[in-house]
This record gives C-alpha cells, structure tokens and sequence, in this order.
C-alpha cells in the first residue's frame, strides 16, 4: 500500500513544522509573500520570494532539527535579505564559472558570508543565538568526520573545504592544521592567513575579494574541483529580483530618432492647455484616466514648466487633496462600479487557497438509485440499528438545543418587573416564562466522503459509518448533507482541474424518512484534493443559520491530485484551520479494520491536530465518537 507523505528527494517532512519556518519567514523578511520550501542545500530566492531549509537537519532528534531549520531561516530570510549585497554575490557567481574550480570558488565564499552574516543576526537579534549554537555544533562533528572521509578518498579540494569550516568555526584557542596531502600540506600556512582574513571582513565585497584571491591561488596547484556540496550559492541578477520605476519606461524603440539641427535660443514659446477631467484618487490604474503614446516625432531640448523632464510613455495621472463634496457636473458613478469589480477580480485570485488556483467544483445531484440500492441500504441499516441509538444518545446529550424565546405576557407564572399594565390595562397581563431548551438540537453536519482510488479497500466500511450518522441525525432531527468527493486525473491539465462533488444527500432532504439509499451510489473514484474540498464545503456550511456546524472527513488522510502531492498536506492543514476559525468544527473519520501505521497516523495529526478518530469499526464509532463532541462543544464555548 502507499502512503503519501510530503516528499522531495525521498524525505519527510512535518507539514506542521513547514507552516511554522513559513510563519518565520514572514515575520522575519517583514514580507508575507515570502514562502519556505525544501531542497538539498539551503539558500534564498529573491525573485520568487523563497527562503530554502536544507533537509541536511532532517533524521535528528527533534530541538536539533528545528534549531537547525529555524538557523538556515535566519540566515536567509534575515542574513541575506538584510546585511547581503546580492550585486556582487551575482557577479562573483559568474566570476567563478570561467575558474577550473567553481563549486569550490562558490561554496567558499557562500561559508564566509555565512560567517559574517550569522555574527551579525546574533549582534541585532540575540534570541538567535541559542539555535545557531546548535547550528555551528552539528556542522563542525560533521566536517571533523567528513574531513577524515574526504582524506581517505584523496577529494583534497574536499578536503581542504572541510578543514575551511573547522578553521572560521572552531572554538578551540588553538588548532593544529592536520596532514591533508603531500600536495596540499605546504600550502596550508598561507591559506590560513587568507582565511583569517576573510573571517575579519566586514562586506559581502571584501569576502568576494578575498575569495577571488584564495581560488587563484590554489587553481595553480590544483586542477580537480570539489565533489560534493556543502552550501550552494544561488545566482541570479539583482536588475530582476523586483521592479523599480525603469519599469514603467517605455521599452519599444520609436518609429524614427530625428533630432532637430537648431538648437534652443531660450525664447521659445510653450503654449500650456487645460483640460478639465473628472478625477477620483484611485490605488490602481482602471480605464479612467489618460495615457499618451509618443511614436513619432522630432526630439528637441526645448523643456515647458515641469518639474522634471518626462518620459515618452508616461501615464497622466491627477492626484488632488480637498474636502469631498457632491459634484454638479455628470455622474461617473459607473467609473466607481469598474473600479470596484477590478478590485475584486484582483482578490478573488485564487479565493479556495494557491494550491487551487486552477481548481474547479462540478457539482452532481438528483441521485437516481435503483432497488438493488435499496435493498442494500436496508441491509446496512438493520445492521447499525442498535449503534445508531448509541449515537443518538451520544449526539444528543452533547449538542446544545435550540432556546424557545422567553414568553411574556402571560396570566400566570413569573411576575414581570414592568408592572403599569395594572394600572392601563383592563386585563393586565403581569407574568412571563423564561426560555426553555427545544427539542431540537441547533447544529448542523456535513458530511464529506473521500472516494479517491485509495479509498477502494475501505470504502463499504466507510459507508456503513455514513449510514449510520445519516440515521442518528436523521432521529434527531439534525439537518446534514453528504457529499463524495474526487479529481478527475482524466481531464486534468495544469490549469484546469475539475473537482467533483457528489452530493447524495442536501440539506433540504436529509430528513426525509425515504432517504438514505443514495449513500450506496458513493464508490472509490480518482484522485483527492482535500483541502479544496473542505473549503467549498465549509463555504456552504456557513451559510447556515444552525449556531453548531460540524464537517466530518471521511478519509484516509492521503491527499493526492495533479501537482499537489508536495504541499497537499499543509494545503489541506490550512483549510482546516480557516474553517475552524469560521467556526466550522471539523475532524477526521477513518474506518479501518486493519492496523494503521505510524506515519499515516502522522499525517492525520498533521492535518487534523487531535481532532482525528481512527475507527476499528462501525461498531466501536459511537463510544469513540461521544468524547470527540464533548471536546469540540467544550472547545468552542471557552
């Protein structure tokens, strides 16, 4: 069987522990659209907005882990983004690639900026200190043993590198350069100047520097480069790491570059025009404003009344400060309109999460089921029927009841505080009751089933628990839907992924004594995109009136569909946080009759948190349930 974790070079990692490195990116780079992703080594990506955590951390015991993570976070989202010149990094990068050593050239001077960078993070911000301790004390046992390796092996540029680390990280007052190579050995002394030196630098253009002068010095005696990678350095050119106003400039040539022979006298009449406009402030350019294009003309020094000479392309734009008053003049409230539906396009960018930007919801009704259906539902039935009196009980017992509104005006019973009726009335009516619990339980369920391929072992006990919720709720008289749910892999492209919802049972009819048989219509399908799932589903559930509303998962915690095996977990995670925090109470129902291992109980923790039951059986699922609703209940009148 697969279980599907979040995998990258064959490695695990808690999705829970990703959201938080994100969380510190955020706050640490003080912009949220920074992301934290995985790779082999660790390093920042301007452009896309990427701080990677090297998975060298990953198989530790857990502080050391996350000390480990949280540093290469610091380095990167902090370090590099702050005290960094990305300038001469790119130039350096492209340096290197004309030497006969670059991994070497690149590694080098990555580790000193490191250096450098890290004194300065723990100078600003001395609550670091503690993880990038833990930090130097992981990397200096691993270069100590992955000197020794690289020794053996005669990786002498390996080697060197290793014994590069030991010398900028060492805490020992005195340290003795070991025996390296025949070839190596005399040059040692030297290069440990150089080192020192670049210990002592103070820019990110000084450790280039040196590292120029360290790699020229060794191509003469060495002619192999490195083989293995320690630290990567990441090029990329800073002109376009983010826009600046040269943006805005025209880029397209003119149709012709005539320049005039005479040159201005001075005397030069600039005729001015007005032209009246309506203007409102806007925070984005929409149609109404004005744009002059210059494709053709004769380019002369003669300059009006401006305040700076314009650019061929620019946009005219009226900015105004005064006391807002109705205008006399024409109504634009259309203009108003176009601006506001602009806006919105803009936010409605991908409102069911970025992993489902190109997630679409077709929705599936009007179940047809045929007496062989029946029949069936009638088998499952009669088999849950004692369970489903449990779970009765169980519900109702701990879902609050709706409250009858206090009745007043009586003739007897409480005697009211507002007594002027004795006086003003004939009959007065002086008594009240106070508001007592209904018989019905203010709540609602939805009930969203997982019929993905990996569903195909446990879909008939699945069914069984949904049948037995649907009667429970059913006799108590709680309005529920239940809903399947996959991804057609079929017609899946890379920006269009249907999403079916299979809705067996609405709202409308759940408690319809005939209902019940559509249940057994839900079959194990393709693929689950989890998380788009419970956000649509929990859209629907808030638009109900109930004051309890409860989403049940019926899942094996797996979620799998077209480019979202990598983040489907903390995709998933995320829409079940947004929801509880909508007040929609949501947890995770798996039946499985069979022993569930341990990672795919991790994965249910990741998502869910311990709002998550794994069910031996149907029959076990009230007494299992019953606690989990008194939990949620508590937890959401605290």
């Amino acid at each position: 069987m697969l279980y599907r974790f979040i995998n990258f070079n064959d490695e695990k990692i808690d999705s829970l522990l990703l959201m938080e490195l994100a969380d510190l990116t955020k706050t640490l780079s003080r912009d949220p659209e920074f992301d934290t992703d995985f790779r082999v080594n660790s390093y920042i990506d301007h452009r896309n907005k990427k701080v990677y955590v090297s998975h060298f951390w990953t198989h530790r015991e857990e502080h050391i882990m996350r000390s480990g993570m949280k540093s290469d976070v610091y380095l990167r989202a902090y370090g590099n983004l702050y005290y960094s010149n990305a300038r001469e990094l790119y130039n350096y990068g492209n340096w290197c690639e004309q030497t006969k050593i670059p991994r070497f050239a690149k590694q080098l001077c990555m580790l000193a900026e490191d250096v450098r960078i890290e004194e300065l993070c723990k100078r600003t911000r001395p609550g670091m200190k503690k993880d990038f301790q833990v930090r130097r004390d992981i990397y200096e046992n691993h270069f100590e043993n992955q000197l020794k390796v690289n020794a053996d092996k005669n990786f002498f540029l390996d080697a060197l590198f290793n014994l590069t680390y030991l010398l900028m990280n060492s805490q020992k007052p005195i340290f003795q350069l070991p025996e390296i190579h025949d070839e190596i050995n005399p040059l040692l002394p030297y290069y440990r100047t150089k080192i020192e030196q670049l210990m002592e630098a103070n820019s990110t253009q000084v450790i280039t520097q040196i590292s120029k002068e360290i790699v020229e010095f060794l191509e003469e005696v060495i002619n192999r480069d490195m083989v293995n990678e320690y630290f990567h350095l990441f090029i990329e050119d800073p002109d376009k790491i983010s826009g600046d106003y040269r943006d805005l400039m025209r880029k397209d040539e003119l149709i012709n570059q005539d320049i005039a022979d005479e040159k201005a006298a001075g005397d030069e009449e600039v005729h001015g025009e007005e032209m009246k406009t309506w203007h409102r402030e806007t925070s984005s350019p929409g149609k109404s404003f004005l744009q002059f294009d210059l494709d053709q003309g004769t380019q002369t020094d003669i300059l009006g009344d401006e305040a700076r000479e314009g650019e061929a392309g620019d946009q005219a734009l009226a900015v105004i400060q005064g006391s807002a008053q109705k205008t006399s003049n024409k109504d634009f409230s259309h203009l108003e309109a176009l601006e506001h539906q602009h806006n919105e396009k803009e936010n409605k960018g991908a409102p069911f999460g970025k992993e489902n930007k190109y997630a679409e919801a077709i929705f599936i009704s009007n179940i047809i089921t045929s007496p062989d259906k029946k029949s069936e539902y009638l088998k499952y039935k009669n088999k849950v029927n004692l369970y489903q009196k449990k779970l009765k009980k169980a519900i109702d017992l701990t879902l609050e009841h709706k409250k009858i509104l206090p009745r007043t005006h009586l003739q007897f019973g409480k005697l009211d505080r507002k007594l002027i009726r004795i006086f003003t009335d004939e009959n007065p009516r002086i008594f009240y009751k106070k508001n007592e619990n209904s018989n019905e339980i203010d709540a609602v369920f939805s009930l969203l089933v997982d019929c993905s391929a990996s569903m195909v072992d446990k879909m008939e006990e699945t069914k069984r628990g949904i049948v037995l919720f649907h009667e429970a709720l059913k006799s108590v008289k709680v309005p529920h839907e239940i809903t399947g749910f996959w991804e057609d892999a079929n017609d899946v492209t890379e920006k269009y992924q249907p999403n079916y919802f299979k809705r067996v049972i609405d709202f409308s009819s759940s408690l319809h004594y005939k209902t019940g048989p559509e249940i057994m219509s839900l079959d194990a399908e393709e693929d689950n995109r989890d998380g788009f799932a419970i956000r649509v589903t929990s859209k629907r559930l808030l638009e109900r009136h109930e004051k309890q509303k409860f989403l049940i998962v019926f899942s094996d915690g797996e979620p799998a569909a077209y480019g979202y095996d990598q983040n489907g977990i903390v995709d998933t995670h995320e829409a079940v946080v947004e929801a509880r925090k909508n007040g929609v109470e949501v947890f995770n129902v798996f039946l499985s009759n069979e022993e569930v291992p341990e990672e795919q109980r991790k994965v249910f923790q990741n998502i869910y948190g311990a709002y998550s039951l794994i069910v031996p059986s149907v029959e076990a699922l009230p007494d299992l349930l019953f606690p989990l609703l008194k939990r949620l209940l508590f937890r959401s009148i605290q």
